[in-house]
C-alpha cells in the first residue's frame, strides 16, 4: 500500500482477510483497513476510522491490536479506541498517560499490556484477544 504518508500499527483481522494500518500523520488521522487476497496483496483500501476532524493537534494513531471477535483496539490521542468490525466506536480505555502501544497477554490472552509514556499498565478484559501465528490452542472465548 502507498496512500498512506505515515503507516505505524499494522494488524491482521481473525480470519486474516483484512488488514488494519494505523496512519501517524496530523493532517489525515486515519486507520484504514485492506482486503487481503490469496497471494498476500492489498486490495480495495479504505478508510475504516477517521479521528482527523475530531481530535485536534499533532498526536496521530499509533499501536493496533485486535480480539478474537474481530473488534480492534488502537492507541490514539485520547486513549486505546475499541472499534467494531464494521468501524463503529464502542468505547475508549484511557490510562493516565499517553498510550503508544499494547500488546495481549498472560496464558489465555485476556490481559491487555499497554505502554504508556513512562508507564506500563494492563488490564483485565473478557475478550481473547487474537495473536497470528501464536494463538495457543488453550486460548478461549
Amino acid at each position: 500500500a502507498s496512500d498512506l504518508r505515515g503507516p505505524n500499527g499494522i494488524a491482521l483481522s481473525p480470519d486474516e482477510r483484512t488488514l488494519y494500518v494505523s496512519n501517524w500523520d496530523p493532517g489525515h488521522k486515519v486507520i484504514m483497513a485492506y482486503d487481503v487476497r490469496p497471494d498476500g496483496t492489498l486490495h480495495k483500501g479504505r478508510v475504516f476510522f477517521d479521528i482527523t476532524r475530531s481530535e485536534p493537534g499533532d498526536d496521530c494513531w499509533d499501536g493496533v491490536k485486535v480480539d478474537r471477535d474481530g473488534n480492534v483496539y488502537a492507541a490514539g490521542p485520547s486513549g486505546i479506541y475499541v472499534l467494531s468490525p464494521a468501524g463503529r466506536h464502542l468505547g475508549t480505555i484511557t490510562p493516565p498517560e499517553h498510550v503508544a502501544n499494547m500488546a495481549w497477554g498472560d496464558a489465555d490472552y485476556r490481559t491487555l499490556y499497554i505502554t504508556a509514556s513512562t508507564g506500563l499498565y494492563r488490564i483485565r478484559l473478557g475478550v481473547t484477544g487474537y495473536v497470528p501465528f501464536g494463538q495457543p490452542e488453550t486460548a478461549t472465548r
